[in-house]
């Protein structure tokens, strides 16, 4: 058993240094600190597991996926007592994040055993084309070494050890080395035990994953400095992630970093779905502003709508479905203080004048809704920023013009959503290009929050929504991230891997 160590080539491995969890409920736990040693010894493991693990076929790598997830779902009831105690999240919840983890595991192994993934192509020899003969091209993607993972805090399952990102990489071929989140490092063991018990039952190299626990700044960046790591996948906060993202560029061989950093997932409420349904609108807004306490990355957490009294009729009906809302326990006691004080920056903000407002305090979130005017949002940027809870901003704008001019001064995000009816189609059209090049997925008359995992999600979007837009953290188009383009030219049929013979 774990009992607070850190898994590394299969082996239980204590520290030189312990660090105590900040339950939500019960007793803190003690675990092993990581530090550069730990991380050196984790990332040799996994260069030398690549060897192997790179060579394995679709089949063998598809079988490891699914192995994972029952090894996963035969701890269900312990993993979710565990996050449960640790960050405060409900069974319930936690449940369903377990289902979306297997799940995903499972869809990637049938998408990895269908082979389009890997993009093969084809350029037959032309021996006799004129004035230059053409030689024989194929094509292929290849996994391209050990991936660094951090846990999130969020998402103790979906987005940490086995989750995403952790998927994406092992079904590509790259053996992970897993930079355990502190909120929840109890579930981070139960999850890394699953793992290994698939490690065994598939007879793979121990090397192919290794967890090791953090505890200090010190393990992140040993993780992504270390020059056997080729690429990097994170979900956090923006000043966390930028930080890693410059270590990765600054690196003597710089290597990608796959981050998720913020977004504020804007929602244009447009004038013909104000006059038909305000109600409803604002009963749905408000459940998912409050979802998980606000802690979600597509938490709509800004508004935009022309001033009219069906927006005031809007807002009322929002302030009265947020009031219903009773306090919710946070993540962890830094991300509470986080909340108050991005609540306390936009309370104090030209121009910003409260609608609703409540009283939270320690470790719990209560909602927030605070309203401005175009031109005070346009000139000042600050209120762009993401607040990571259950906070909504709405900007009342004096003309559609304006709303053109809002949509224009957005940063890039994770969702933008219209939510209109069929009168406003031509508003509609003239944002759609605007928000094109903000977000990576666009709604209507819906709310974002909810991630389908499926081919065609993309979950990422322009800085600082992400730190490559032309890459998603969830659906099977995640995998590509950790592959590369590879062309054999006259490579003789012994020589090509055994997919692009």
């Amino acid at each position: 058993m774990a009992q607070g160590n850190h898994l590394i080539a299969g082996a239980w491995r204590d520290g030189a240094a312990r660090f105590s969890s900040s339950p939500a409920s019960g007793a803190p736990a003690s675990y092993a600190q990581g530090d550069a040693d730990l991380v050196d010894a984790a990332c040799q493991a996994a260069e030398e597991a690549f060897w192997s693990y790179s060579a394995t076929s679709r089949e063998q790598r598809a079988a490891f996926l699914e192995a994972i997830a029952e090894e996963i779902d035969a701890r269900g009831a312990e993993i979710t007592a565990t996050g449960v105690a640790e960050t405060g999240l409900p069974a319930a919840r936690l449940e369903g994040e377990r289902g979306r983890t297997t799940g995903q595991l499972r869809l990637f192994a049938t998408h990895i055993r269908d082979g389009a993934y890997l993009d093969c192509r084809h350029d037959p020899a032309l021996p006799d084309r004129a004035p230059l003969p053409r030689p024989d091209i194929r094509m292929m993607q290849r996994p391209l070494g050990p991936v660094a993972i951090f846990g999130a805090s969020n998402f103790p399952l979906a987005f940490s050890t086995a989750g995403g990102d952790t998927a994406s990489a092992l079904a590509a071929g790259c053996p992970v080395v897993v930079k355990g989140h502190e909120a929840h490092p109890g579930t981070a063991e139960l999850v890394a035990e699953a793992i290994l018990a698939a490690i065994l039952r598939c007879g793979l190299h121990p090397g192919t994953f290794s967890l090791v626990h953090g505890g200090s700044h010190e393990v992140g960046g040993a993780l992504v400095r270390h020059p056997l790591i080729q690429a990097v996948g994170f979900t956090g906060s923006l000043g966390a992630g930028r930080a890693l993202f410059n270590l990765c560029a600054q690196r003597p061989v710089p290597i990608p970093f796959f981050g998720e950093l913020g977004s504020v997932n804007p929602m244009f409420l447009l004038p013909g779905a104000l006059a038909a349904r305000a109600q409803s609108m604002a009963e749905g807004w408000a459940a998912s502003l409050t979802m998980g306490a606000g802690q979600f990355c597509t938490n709509p957490g800004l508004l935009i709508a022309l001033e009219s009294p069906e927006t005031e009729a809007f807002v009322q009906a929002a302030s009265q479905a947020l009031a219903k809302v009773g306090s919710q326990t946070m993540l962890t006691d830094g991300v509470a203080q986080a909340f108050r004080d991005g609540r306390d920056r936009v309370a104090k903000s030209a121009g910003v004048r409260e609608v609703m407002t409540s009283v939270c305090d320690l470790r719990t979130a209560t909602p927030y809704l605070y309203a401005t005017s175009g031109a005070a949002w346009l000139a000042n940027q600050e209120l762009a920023e993401e607040v990571f809870g259950p906070l909504g901003l709405i900007v009342k704008v004096q003309s559609l013009d304006e709303m053109l001019s809002v949509a224009g001064s957005l940063q890039g995000q994770l969702t933008a959503t219209l939510q209109m009816e069929e009168s406003d189609t031509d508003l509609a059209r003239q944002l759609m290009p605007i928000l094109e090049r903000k977000a990576g997925r666009l709604l209507t008359n819906g709310f974002p929050t909810g991630v389908e995992v499926c081919d065609a999600m993309i979950h990422g979007g322009p800085y600082p929504a992400s730190t490559n837009f032309g890459a998603t953290s969830v659906g099977t188009l995640a995998i590509r991230r950790f592959l590369r383009p590879v062309s054999y030219q006259n490579m003789p049929q012994a020589l090509l891997p055994a997919d692009l013979v």
